[in-house]
């Protein structure tokens, strides 16, 4: 790995490294080796579904899975065995010299370009890398359980910084490499094209890095697994590969990304009593239309506070609870955060509903985040429970609070288009 450079030096230092990437020939497609992340595959149904697609989808390895009985570690070195025996057999082979990636993704008129790299571990408190969104303690060690057994980053970060909105420097790079034939095109079952290229040529590295150098990003996709990898940087106290993590950047200015809500499955919490539980805490109306036209009325009313919508338990119609009681906010919001903080949708759900109105555990078992919101209504049908859908977050607003140093409440947004998995993996042993 090349390390010229440093992001002590301020800013933003990715490196090449030598990706791996799937041999067509050893697969009977690339779309169908390729994952939405980890997290978004949230059903056990849609892991099995991938795992169908291609003996070698690349689900086996960032959700491996085993006997019920069969313990995290157990899983994990079963990710780490099969992750080597595709190497031995050539499903996987290293690329031949270090180099950063060109990665492309295209839909009707979405375009999104970016460099994936291998980027150097900074703390929040240095200010380079920033995240916006809290984390869960039992997720990122299964993450790292499963990074240290594999000695591998298998999917990208989404960061993103805002460059001058220009074809310069990094982008100039990128827009030049686009011209070229790609390594790998794809299309995924979700219409979404993929194009790969690789850049090794000295001075356009030496481009990307003068220009990186004067930026911070933001963390929008991938809190969980930026942890982890600085858990394992803090394992291996010796300067190495575990001091850069597999990231995809991309600059908003040139390239906006869509901002979505993530949703929420309160799994033990019947729709009916959740509604009775509140009381006068907040006003509700009933939407008896399908879920587009609810998800509009939920975006009217949360153009003017906060709102959420509750439906589940069935084939009812949609509730839209919205005005929240000043007494409530002011018994359940800390007062010292910035007001910013203090009028997100997440915070008030989490502080006032989930803590102090419904009284729900912050378990997995009672609570299921979902990005999808038909999946959350569905899911919320089968399971008797409550579906809470959301309304975005502005892209601003969450990048405001992160240079605050303040940050939200986790699965607070999804950022996208996400990358797709397997299309560029990096080894510790190889970098």
């Amino acid at each position: 790995m090349n390390t010229t450079g440093s992001a002590a030096n301020g800013g933003l230092h990715l490196t090449p490294f030598r990706g791996l990437r799937y041999v067509p020939e050893r697969v009977g497609s690339l779309a169908a080796v390729t994952s939405p992340p980890y997290d978004v595959v949230v059903r056990p149904d849609g892991v099995h579904h991938l795992e169908s697609a291609d003996p070698h989808n690349i689900v086996r390895l960032i959700l491996p899975q085993a006997a019920q009985t069969a313990t995290t570690e157990a899983r994990h070195r079963q990710a780490a065995d099969t992750l080597h025996s595709w190497l031995s057999d050539g499903v996987l082979a290293a690329d031949t010299e270090p180099a950063l990636y060109v990665y492309e993704q295209r839909k009707g008129d979405l375009l999104q370009r970016g460099l994936i790299g291998a980027l150097e571990l900074t703390t929040p408190a240095e200010g380079i890398v920033l995240p916006h969104e809290d984390v869960i303690p039992h997720v990122v060690e299964d993450r790292a359980s499963l990074m240290r057994t594999t000695a591998a980053n298998l999917d990208p970060l989404l960061l993103t910084y805002r460059g001058n909105g220009t074809a310069t420097g990094a982008t100039a790079v990128i827009e030049r490499t686009v011209l070229r034939a790609p390594l790998l095109a794809t299309t995924t079952e979700d219409g979404i094209s993929h194009r790969l290229w690789s850049v090794t040529d000295p001075a356009a590295l030496a481009e990307v890095a003068e220009d990186l150098g004067r930026h911070q990003a933001l963390i929008a996709d991938g809190h969980h697994r930026w942890a982890t990898y600085l858990r394992l940087r803090e394992e291996h106290s010796a300067p190495g590969p575990w001091n850069y993590g597999l990231v995809l950047l991309i600059d908003t200015a040139r390239y906006p990304l869509q901002v979505r809500a993530i949703h929420r499955l309160l799994n033990r919490l019947p729709v009916a009593d959740a509604l009775a539980a509140l009381g006068d805490t907040f006003r509700v109306r009933t939407i008896d239309a399908p879920l587009p036209a609810a998800l509009d009325a939920l975006a009217t009313a949360a153009s003017d506070g906060n709102a959420f919508l509750l439906t589940g338990g069935g084939t009812g119609p949609f509730h839209l609870i919205d005005r929240p009681a000043p007494e409530l906010l002011v018994r359940a919001i800390p007062a010292d955060r910035p007001e910013a903080w203090r009028t997100l949708d997440a915070t008030v759900l989490h502080a006032a509903l989930i803590d102090r109105v419904w009284r729900v555990p912050d378990t997995p078992e009672d609570i299921t985040y979902i990005h999808d919101a038909g999946a959350a209504v569905a899911q919320a049908e089968r399971r008797g429970g409550t579906a809470v859908l959301m309304h975005p977050v502005r892209e601003e607003v969450v990048r405001d609070l992160a240079r605050q140093g303040v940050t939200m409440p986790r699965k607070s947004t999804s950022f996208g288009p996400k990358p797709a998995t397997g299309l560029v993996l990096r080894s510790l042993d190889v970098d």
